[in-house]
Parts: C-alpha cells; structure tokens; sequence
C-alpha cells in the first residue's frame, strides 16, 4: 500500500440503525431515591439512553490512589432495572482538588503564566505529564470496571475538547511545544526560515529560547510562529483523546462505541476523529441566537437556523453523527449568559433540524434543571420543580415523530454544492485580521445564500489524505478565499477542474505558503494556470467608499468588502463582470477560464447572498428541488437518500403560519398519507415527506 492509501480517511466505525432520543443524567446530582423513578419516566417518554459520569472523577477516586466503584455500581443497579442504556464519560475535563492541590502544574495558565485555578472545568492542559499519568490511570480504572457491564453502550471521552479555553500556556506546554517544532523542523535553521524570525531580530540559536506565544507589546506576535502553534494545540489535543481511546478499547465491547463531543477551535475535528473515535457526536444549542446580548430582531444571520451551517460542517466530519447535548430548556451561567426559554415547538424544531442535518440520535441536555452550582440557568427538559410541563411532553412528541420517521436513519443527505475548507485556512483567519474578516463574512453570507435559496450545501474538507473522487461528488465547489495554498490541494483542485467539476475562487486566493508567508508570485499563485487571471491590485472597501458594485450582463451586484482588480491571461479566459465603481472602475471583476473539462470562476470580491445567488444561478444549481417543492424564505429544506428513496425535510423557522407547495406527490411520514399542493405549516412546525 503507498502512502497515500495509508492516510486514507478510515470509514466511521459505528452508526446508530435507528432514530433514538437520550439525556445527559447526573446521578450524583439528586437524591437515589430519585433514581429510578427519573430513569422509568424517562422511557416513558422516548428516551432510551443516558450519558453519565463527565464530571464524577472523585466519586470513583476520592483521594490519590483511593478507589472506589460503590457510587456508579449502586447506579447501574438501579439501571438493569429497566431497559435504559447508559454512555459512560471520563472525567477528566474536571480533575479533582485533590489532585490540583498536589499537582498544580497540571493547571493550564493565561497567556501571562498566571494559572487557572481550581473551581471552573477544563483547567487543565493535555501535555502535563503527571495529569497525563493520572488520566491514564482513572480511564483504566473507568474501562476495567464498566466497560463490560450490559447496560454501557458506548463511552464518550472528556467533555468538549477546547471548549471554554483553546490555548494553554503552562510550563509544560511550552517544553511540548519544542519537541513538536523539533520534529517538524529538526534544525534551528530551518525553523528560523519558516517563521521568517529575521523580522524584528526574532532569530533563535537554541530550543531553549523558544516558548509558547507570551505577552508582547499589543499582543502581537509572530503570526508563523502563532499558526504553528495553533497546530500544536491541536496536536495536543488529539494526542490526548487518543491517549484515552487507546487505554478503553482494550476493555469496551464488540459494538459498543468511543466518541466525543465537539466542535470547537483550534482542533482537527477530522483526525481526532479518525485517530481516536468511533463516532463524532455534537452539542447544538440554537438558542444561543436569542441570548439576550444579541438583536435577534433585527439580525441578518437567521438567528437559530444558523445552526444548520454548525450542523453542515459537522457531517463533514461524520456523514451519520449523534448529538450529545440537544438544547431543551433556556441556556445560562449565574456569571454569562442570558436566555429566554424555547417557545411551544422549538424543541421539535431545533430535534428536527439535527436529525434533518445526519443526526441519528439526539440526547437532550439535561434531564432535570440543577438547583446548584454554575449551571443553576442552563435549564433541562423538567424545571426545579420536577413535575410534568410542556418540555417534556414534547419529548414525547419528538419520540413519536423519530418512530413516524425511522426509516429515514442512516439516509445521506443530498447537496448541491459544497464549501471548501481547510484547517491551514481556518487557523490562519485566527491569526491574521485581514484574512479572517474576509472569510468569516464570505462563509456566513454564502450560507445564508444557500439557506434563503434552498439549495442545500455541503462543507468539503481538503485534508491530507483527500482524493478527487471526493470533490467530483459535487458540480460547483466555492473556495471562498484560499489564502494558503500547497503545491499538494493546487493539484487536486486542478485535477478537479480537469475532469469536468466547476470552482469557484474568491479575493486573496494563493496569497500564502503553508508557513501563513506571502508568496512573492502574481495571485492566485499556484492557481493561476487553471483560472486564466492575474491579480494587478488590491484594496479593502474602504468606509469612505460607496458600496462597489459590479455590472454582470446589466445585473449590478455588490462585491463585498475587499476587492482584487484582475486582468485576463490566456485564450481560454473571458471577462464575465467588470467593477462599476472606485478607482478601478472598468477593470475585471469576474474571471472564466476553461480547463480541460471544467471551468474556473475567479471572482475579485467578497461574497455576499446576492452575489452567491448569481453564481449559483449561473452554474446552474440554485433550488435544486424547485420541481419538487417551493417554499418561502422562513422555511429550510433539506433532503435525504436511501435505498434509492428520496426524503424531503421542511422546517418552519418563523412563529407565523407559512404556506408551502408540493408540486408532485409525496407522502407524509407522519400520516402515512399523500399530499401534494398547498400544505400550511404552523409556526415552528416540520414535515417530512418521502418523495413518490
């Protein structure tokens, strides 16, 4: 096998055969007498399976080296009684006081070497060796003793890996972090030449002298130095979940599973996948669209809706994935965080729009509103007061609705264009402001493009071990601004365009190395051959300047907030739209090139909704399922496939009625009837149909 077939992306290992629902259960919360009515009304509800013991380390290690199981075993007791199924957690986002009192070098820090201290979560940082000891040793014991136990299905590792903190600063760090430069570079020389350190006197002449980022005047610092780092952060954290995955598949049964929940910065969700889990699993929280801080009246992002572009990216990482905490209830902190609870409906709505994304189980965060602790505002499905309310009798109406749908588990869902990203990208808009105040404002206007248009996307990952088989899944692909380019992704977006597919490049594209080091070419740089253009200039919009537009056939379009003035080269290109302001006023904005047989669109602006549309007007893949469907703005349409069926998902995000029309028969997974024609949806309402 050659190298390439050796970093193969590995198949997901494991896949829910159903629809199922969950909640996150806290045994040592509440009283045992409490127990076991809380799991028989939980089944009798829908919910099947419960996540425990994320944050429970010193119920089984109270003390160094002092372990007990009477805690959980008593739990799991309780459990047999009945038909629940249990997902068992590490506890290591959570070390114990015992063990920071003793150890306080486990303790990540600030960026000024102040430690973090005990009493929050995730306090720690991955690369201390006696924390690495001791999680070794408590996931052992955590493995050894309920792994086998019939009612543990699967086991999920820490919580929320870089969620609250996503850098670490600690001594221990910093001694990690020059072995990952020592592996990457071997010699001082050629790290100097990569992070350019002749600038401002930077050069190093011994490990010793280089560090984690510190404080600097403003806070600046080495943007090659800082991109390697955020690599290293990732690096950390994979090694870390890896670590864990390695110690619980000695114990865990035949198809019993290992995941984690995400998606958070500075982590390649897709290795830590590959390397470590199963299955990926996701905490969606739509309400934080109306936290109180924000405008969701008069917001321009879709407010909770935006969750679907969340929820898209994460089937980029695992086509058929779970959700570990599905929001039910308002979300807050007695220290941040403010929200209103979720109307009559959200909570079907917001199940549906995972389960409509790949999700095929959802588990509802939490089961019961803890009356103690930080958490006292991030409200479950029952309230304080432990009796019956709407929540959970919409619990009980999700359940039903996963039965009326079930077999639609496991379906693949069916895009019409996709989104390229890549992780160097997405680490070098973190580092670099100009980059990331393009991409950030071109990846949210070319969702909500899609989202207002109907036209499903997908996110497309160019990852090491990425073939072009992958990218010709899709007609049109969107690079949106592809600063940092390899000879290795210019390849196979060149063997893409040749064999037929359509991409389209945004402003800055190949202003970069993989070092985040501009390139002293002409942009798009390593494109260049395939687009057929040439960058002359380039200026961001400046807030003296009138919106630029561009004349495209007589449509006038906006082109966003920075602008590339391009030129044509070659006989193959054609100018599609020039600017029709500004100083360039005249000069190309839109680039055809021909390629073998495919075509390269290289655009000079920043995307904008409107503009999206056009160019998913004039590739021809806006509202795929116009034949199939119409329906307005408010609603989102997904649609899935198996077994040559094909499934269309409707979600009604408004809290008025809105009318949709089904223009060919379909049949309602509810009813188990036919429709077709006008069909009025109710605020909040969904519908799933088979298409007949």
């Amino acid at each position: 096998m050659n190298e390439r077939g050796k970093l193969m992306r590995k198949q997901q290992n494991y896949q829910w055969n159903t629809l199922s629902l969950g909640t996150c259960y806290y045994p040592e919360h509440w009283d045992k007498n409490m127990w076991e009515e809380d799991l028989e009304r939980m089944l009798a509800h829908g919910i099947k399976t419960i996540r425990i013991g994320e944050f429970a380390w010193s119920k089984v290690e109270p003390r160094e080296g002092e372990f007990t199981f009477e805690f959980f075993d008593e739990f799991l007791k309780v459990v047999e009684k009945t038909d629940m199924k249990v997902i068992f957690g590490t506890p290591t986002a959570t070390p114990p006081a015992w063990l920071t009192e003793k150890y306080p070098e486990v303790l990540n820090c600030r960026m000024d070497g102040v430690k973090f201290r005990h009493g929050m979560r995730r306090h720690y940082n991955y690369n201390s060796p006696v924390y690495q000891k001791l999680c070794k040793r408590i996931v052992e014991k955590f493995g050894e003793h309920y792994a086998k136990h019939q009612s543990v299905i699967g086991w999920q590792i820490d919580n929320e890996i870089n969620c609250e903190v996503d850098e670490f600063y600690s001594e221990s760090d910093t001694l990690a972090f020059r072995e990952f430069l020592k592996e990457k570079y071997e010699t001082l020389d050629a790290l100097n030449q990569a992070w350019g350190a002749v600038f401002w006197n930077q050069e190093y002449t011994r490990w010793e002298e280089i560090y984690v980022p510190r404080i600097t005047i403003h806070n600046s610092t080495n943007p090659h130095q800082t991109l390697d780092y955020i690599r290293f952060v990732s690096d950390s954290a994979v090694k870390f979940c890896k670590m864990q995955s390695d110690i619980l598949r000695k114990y865990v049964k035949k198809g019993d599973f290992i995941t984690t929940n995400g998606m958070f910065q500075n982590l390649d969700n897709h290795r830590l996948t590959d390397e470590a889990l199963d299955v990926y699993t996701y905490d969606s929280y739509p309400n934080f669209a109306y936290c109180l801080c924000e405008d969701p009246k008069h917001s321009k992002n879709l407010n909770d809706r935006r969750w679907s572009d969340k929820l898209t990216e994460v089937r980029s990482i695992c086509p058929h994935f779970g959700i570990m905490e599905q929001q039910s209830g308002a979300n807050g902190w007695n220290t941040r965080m403010e929200a209103p609870a979720p109307k009559p409906g959200q909570m079907m709505l917001w199940a549906m729009q995972s389960i409509a994304h790949g999700a095929d189980y959802v588990s509802f965060f939490r089961w019961r509103t803890c009356t103690f602790g930080t958490e006292i505002y991030w409200h479950g499905i029952l309230d304080y007061d432990n009796r019956d309310n709407r929540k959970l009798a919409e619990v009980k109406k999700i359940y039903e609705r996963v039965q009326a749908i079930e077999e639609t588990a496991g379906a693949k869902n069916q895009a019409a264009f996709a989104m390229i990203k890549d992780y160097s990208n997405i680490w070098d808009a973190q580092v670099d402001v100009w980059h990331r105040r393009l991409t950030w404002s071109s990846e949210e206007e070319i969702f909500i493009a899609s989202q207002l248009n109907h036209t499903p996307m997908d996110y497309l990952y160019l990852l090491e071990n990425t073939e072009v088989e992958e990218l010709l899944k899709y007609q049109v692909l969107i690079y949106p601004h592809g600063l940092i380019l390899s000879e290795k992704k210019a390849a196979l977006l060149k063997e893409y365009v040749a064999k037929g597919g359509c991409l389209i490049l945004g402003a800055r594209t190949g202003q970069k190395d993989e070092n985040g080091k501009c390139v002293m070419t002409p942009m798009p740089g390593l494109l260049s051959e395939i687009s057929g253009s040439d960058v002359k200039e380039f200026t961001f919009v400046g807030p003296a300047d009138e919106n630029v537009m561009m004349d495209w056939n007589g449509n006038m379009l906006e082109t966003g907030i920075f602008n590339d003035i391009l030129e044509p080269v070659g006989t193959h290109a054609n100018v599609l739209a020039k600017y029709a302001g500004n100083y360039y006023k005249g000069s190309p904005v839109l680039i055809e090139n021909t390629y073998g047989e495919g075509k390269v669109l290289h655009f000079g602006g920043t995307f904008t909704r409107e503009n999206v549309k056009a160019f998913l007007d004039y590739t021809g893949v806006v509202e795929t399922y116009r034949d199939v469907v119409e329906v307005p703005e408010e609603c989102e349409i997904t649609v899935k496939e198996k077994n040559h069926k094909m499934y269309i998902f409707v979600l009604n995000y408004s809290d008025q009625k809105q009318g949709i029309w089904m223009k060919k028969p379909v049949k309602d997974m509810d009813t188990k009837e036919q429709a077709e024609g006008k069909i009025s949806l109710g605020a909040y309402e969904t519908k799933v149909y088979e298409i007949l």
